[in-house]
């Protein structure tokens, strides 16, 4: 491998404590990562992190510190220079081409910009998530009304993009991710283009489908959001791993007395609406 260059000046080596593990092989588990694109640019050095099943965790840091790099790295977009990431026990790195279509059916993935198709409905949208992987008319009549309800979108199902507001748009994106109900939920800034009110509800939900059995990973920029969720926290800086901590401890909470403590806490939104739709208690 290609001598990794060094920096003129980094941040000081902060020691991660190792969290205590649940039983059975963790969701996600990176050891000893390291990126370097062509050229030379190190993105990530040496991380070594594991996330149990059913954690829900947000994952931090500035600009260019190795976030996005991650989350590729966790569907196979791209590969480790060294080191090895596992999902579920299994090592991705040593997965055939033709297996990480496979893979990705399992790694739910939520993205910014939606990435919704256009010319296709609400329903058309989450059912095209099932079709790709060879789901029954069955099972995608079922499933879809089915997720869209659990998303707050069950009178949306024949409306197109254009025709939703941002929030109800990145519900759509969760809804399509989710609805083949996968261990893994990966969030990238699914909260970024919205207010606050919508962001909390977005927060709420993706709390609710954790609440499932889901594991969920949110990689964001808010901070404010982070420290008020009281939830697991992984820093990175520079590539490497400078925290992991949950804030506050976990909470046994409703998902409605969830989003109702969020915005008292914010200091937004009206009790009991997230861009307004009323999420049922689970």
């Amino acid at each position: 491998m290609a001598r990794l260059r060094r920096r003129q000046k980094k941040e000081p080596q902060r020691e991660v404590p190792q969290r205590p593990r649940r039983g059975g092989a963790p969701i996600i588990s990176l050891e000893d990562v390291t990126k370097v694109y062509p050229g030379g640019h190190l993105a990530l050095e040496r991380v070594s992190l594991s996330v149990d099943r059913g954690d829900f965790v947000f994952l931090v840091g500035p600009t260019g510190c190795g976030k996005s790099t991650l989350i590729k790295l966790l569907i196979r977009e791209l590969d480790p220079t060294e080191g090895s990431v596992r999902i579920a026990g299994r090592d991705i790195g040593a997965l055939p081409e033709k297996k990480i279509p496979q893979l990705r059916r399992n790694v739910g993935t939520v993205f910014q910009d939606f990435k919704l198709l256009p010319n296709r409905s609400v329903y058309d949208n989450v059912a095209y998530a099932l079709q790709v992987i060879g789901a029954g008319r069955a099972e995608i009549r079922e499933k879809v009304p089915e997720t869209l309800r659990l998303v707050g979108l069950s009178t949306k199902l024949h409306s197109y993009p254009d025709q939703l507001s941002g929030g109800e748009q990145q519900r759509v994106s969760i809804a399509r991710a989710f609805v083949n109900h996968p261990p893994l939920l990966l969030a990238d800034e699914p909260s970024g283009n919205l207010d606050p009110v919508t962001s909390i509800g977005i927060m709420q939900l993706l709390y609710r489908i954790n609440k499932t059995g889901t594991t969920v990973l949110v990689v964001t920029h808010d901070r404010e959001m982070v420290d008020k969720m009281r939830r697991r926290v992984i820093e990175l800086y520079e590539g490497r791993v400078v925290r992991d901590e949950t804030i506050g401890g976990y909470t046994e909470e409703s998902t409605r007395e969830f989003g109702m403590r969020m915005r008292a806490e914010m200091g937004v939104g009206v009790e009991g609406q997230t861009n307004g739709h009323d999420l049922l208690e689970t």
